[in-house]
Formats: C-alpha cells, structure tokens, sequence
C-alpha cells in the first residue's frame, strides 16, 4: 500500500515551506510497522467479546437467545457469525437450552469472565480512575473551542476514552464544577457535554509539561518544542524531507488550549499546531489509539477536519495509520516502545487479562483439536475395514485411503488372513494388504445399492507394489 505522503516543495505561500500536491514518481513507499500493527491486531476481537459481555451481564436472567445477539451484530462489531464467535471462546460463554427443548440455545457467562468483569466494574468505580477520567474529559472540552461536545459522539469515543456504559449516570454528576450534560440544539442529538469552568492548571500539553521538565523551569510558552519522531524500519527520508522537518521542529509551539484558527490552514505555523492538538488528543485515550474514522468525526466537529487529515499524511514519524482490522488505526508512536504500551492505566490492565484469558483459551483448543486428529488418525489406521465399517463406521473411512506417510506403504494388519483359510498364504497376504485401504475393503465385501469410486494414483502405485512382492513370495 502507498501512502498520500506529500513531497518537499521549494515553493513559498505566506513566506513559508508548504507540502506540495504529490507526483507520480514523488510518492513515498508506505513502510508497515510490525509492532504497531500487532498492537492493533492483537486486540481484534476483545471489543465484541466485551460487548457481548456487557450485553449479557445487563440481562435480569444473565443470559441472552443467541438470536437477541444475532440482531444486533452490526452494534456488537461481531466479525463472524455470531454462533461462530461465541463458541470460539468456551471460558466466556456458555450455552444451554432452557427446560432442554429450547430451539435457540441461551448465552451466558462462566465464572471466569464473571471474576474478571467484576474486577473491571472495580476499576470504574475507583477514585483514582474516575478522577484521572474526568481530567482527560475536562481537557478534551478546553481543546475544543466551542467548549462541549455532543453525547453521540462522546459514544463513538467512548471505548478509547474508557468511559464506563452508563457514564453520564453515573460519573457526570460526581464533578459538577468539571461539566454537565445540557440539551442540544443540534439536529438528532440528545445532549450535549459542556465544560462548567475552565482549569489553567489543566490547560498544559503533555509536551509542554516534558519541556518544562527536561529545560528545569526555563521553558517559556511560545517556545519551540520538538515532536519525539520515530519511523518504521526501511522508510527512506531523502534530504529535502529531513531539511523540511528539522526546519518545522523549530517552529514555536502553539499550545493545543489555544485557538490558532486565524493561521493559514496551509502555513506550516498552522500545521504544528493542528499536530499539536491530534497529539495531545491521541494521549487522552486510554491506548494512544483510535480509528481513523471517529478522530475524524471529532475533527469535522471542532472545524479542524482537513488539518487532521493533513497531519496524519505529512507526519508519519508521529502518527502511524495502520491498516489491520479491515480498517485505518491511528497509533501515536511516543506512546508504545517496541509495540508495547509504555503509560498504562487500571483499565488497560483489566483488558490485557481479558486477552490473557481468550489466548490462553485458544491455545488449549488448538491443542486438543491437534491431539484429537492424530488419536482419530492412528485409529483409523490401526484398524482393518470389516464386513460392519460400512453400516456402523462409514464417517471414520470415508475420504482418503489410509496410508502410513513413514513408510509410504500401505498399512499391513496379519489379523485378517485368518480370515480366508481356503486362500493359499499369498493371495491371502495380498487380499489382508489390500483389504487395509477402506475403498479396497468396500470392494472386497462388497455394497449394494454403490458403485465403486475409481482408485486414486497413489493407490494404483500401491497395488503393482504389493503385486511384485507377492512373486517374490
């Protein structure tokens, strides 16, 4: 896949260095970062697991007809069936048919995810969360300019956001000189978050607090501050593009809690300033990872829709867009080391032992599906096809002929030559060699009512074998 990199131009608009509209042979090849694209991967079915969990445990019955779940897929985010998806993960759910003459089997939790969703409803309810979560909430309004934003699409943010369910209920009330939820006069939207009062002890970028640290109090607003930059192995920086950003990371930094809409949406100046907010929005979410399509609904709302999409194509060594999921992620580099989340908090620890426990689920299965196969394998060839595998054994034999890959022969099984005494010794090993393949014994005794499937190559090879054995004999 290609980026929409834009390339270095020597061209000038309002006295400065701007990206230029690409070329063909101008575009930069887009490098994947194998960390990064595994910290999103590796979360691929923890948000409709949690879902589907959340949607159980809501239930006065704590139990759901798969249909209930099966309506609502599209909502839940299930990738697969939702049968499928469910029974893929046997420590979570558990099936049962009510009074056992149930059509649609019911859907519950096991002991397991019970134990740990408690744990999770803990961290929701702790002090420590809560405040950090309503600190993250009060700069998410200060950063935008209007200074609210509407429920909807708090909603689409809320899983990066780690907001709880029923949070307006719930955590809204409990800062009442933080925010409150208002009606809006927006079309389709049923309320509004609004900032109550302003905070100039929260107002302060999470780089600006790291240059005020590392300058020891010299640090002065306006100053210029560097984005930490970080590419994936492989992508090539050319001169122009290094001189570019050596030249932008000396721009004055404009703090995101302040409104630079007055700057040319084309001047490098407003650039660092639209990075500077995505930057320090990204760090508001509990994983410094969002889709695509909702940080840009967010900007689209705070008017900065273009300048995002602008930043995230001009800036790959900050923000890198990973395709997996079917989807674009945006992943804020500073914020993983080696593809690992460096800050956590309570609750990406409660969602890592969520993923602990599907992991370690999947294994076992694999495991004893892996097992099961080479047990039904040795049976079927440890076994010699009777005048009863037809009629009470059909699904073990029917298929492929038994052969044993070590030594590439057929499997030989002396118990049957007893079984035709009127048969001198060689054609009676012959007959007990041939009758060890199934279709051979499906010949051999013969089905009504069948025709006989032609015989594979491999088989024919098998047969003139046994053939020139029996001269020797």
């Amino acid at each position: 896949m290609k980026s929409i990199f834009r390339t270095i131009s020597t061209r000038r608009h309002s006295g400065h260095r701007t990206f230029a509209d690409t070329t063909a042979e101008d575009v930069y090849k887009f490098v994947r970062d194998r960390g990064l694209d595994h910290a999103v991967e590796r979360e691929k079915n923890l948000r409709p697991l949690l879902s589907i969990k959340d949607l159980i445990r809501s239930e006065p019955a704590k139990s759901v007809p798969i249909s209930v779940i099966t309506t609502q897929k599209d909502s839940l985010r299930v990738p697969l069936r939702p049968i499928e998806f469910i029974r893929s993960f046997p420590s979570v759910f558990q099936e049962s048919l009510p009074g056992g003459i149930g059509i649609h089997p019911h859907i519950s939790l096991t002991p397991e995810i019970l134990n740990l969703d408690s744990d999770e409803q803990l961290v929701y309810g702790s002090e420590s969360y809560k405040q950090g979560l309503a600190d993250r909430l009060l700069k998410l309004l200060m950063i935008n300019r209007i200074n609210k934003i509407p429920l909807e699409l708090l909603d689409l943010l809320k899983w990066d956001l780690g907001l709880p369910q029923d949070y307006v209920q719930t955590m809204v009330p409990e800062f009442p000189d933080y925010f409150r939820v208002i009606k809006s006069k927006l079309r389709g939207c049923s309320g509004e978050l609004e900032l109550v009062c302003w905070s100039n002890d929260h107002a302060v970028s999470l780089l600006e607090k790291k240059a005020r640290t590392v300058g020891k109090g010299e640090y002065t607003k306006g100053s210029a501050i560097a984005f930490p930059m970080k590419f994936s192995n492989g992508f090539v920086v050319d001169k122009k593009m290094k001189k570019w950003i050596d030249d932008w990371q000396k721009l004055p930094y404009i703090s995101p809690y302040e409104n630079a809409l007055h700057l040319s949406a084309t001047s490098d100046e407003s650039d660092k300033w639209a990075a500077a907010v995505l930057h320090e929005i990204m760090n508001l979410f509990v994983s410094k990872k969002v889709g695509k399509d909702a940080v840009l609904h967010l900007g689209e709302f705070m008017g900065l829709r273009s300048r995002f999409k602008r930043v995230l194509h001009n800036h790959p060594g900050v923000f890198y867009l990973s395709s997996k999921l079917r989807t674009h992620t945006v992943v804020l580099r500073d914020g993983y080391k080696r593809g690992v989340l460096i800050e956590g908090n309570e609750l990406v620890t409660s969602r890592n032992r969520y993923m602990k426990l599907m992991n370690t689920v999947k294994k076992d299965n694999k495991a004893i599906s892996s097992k099961s196969k080479r047990e039904e394998k040795g049976k079927v060839e440890g076994e010699v096809c009777d005048t009863d595998a037809k009629a009470g054994n059909d699904d073990d034999i029917s298929g492929s002929d038994v052969e044993d890959d070590r030594k590439g022969d057929f499997v030989d099984d002396d118990e049957d030559d007893s079984e035709d005494d009127e048969v001198d010794q060689n054609q009676s090993l012959n007959r007990g060699r041939r009758n060890s393949s199934p279709r051979a014994g499906r010949r051999s005794f013969g089905n009504s009512g069948s025709r006989d499937k032609p015989q594979s190559r491999r088989n024919k090879i098998g047969l003139k074998t046994e053939k020139k054995r029996s001269r020797m004999y």
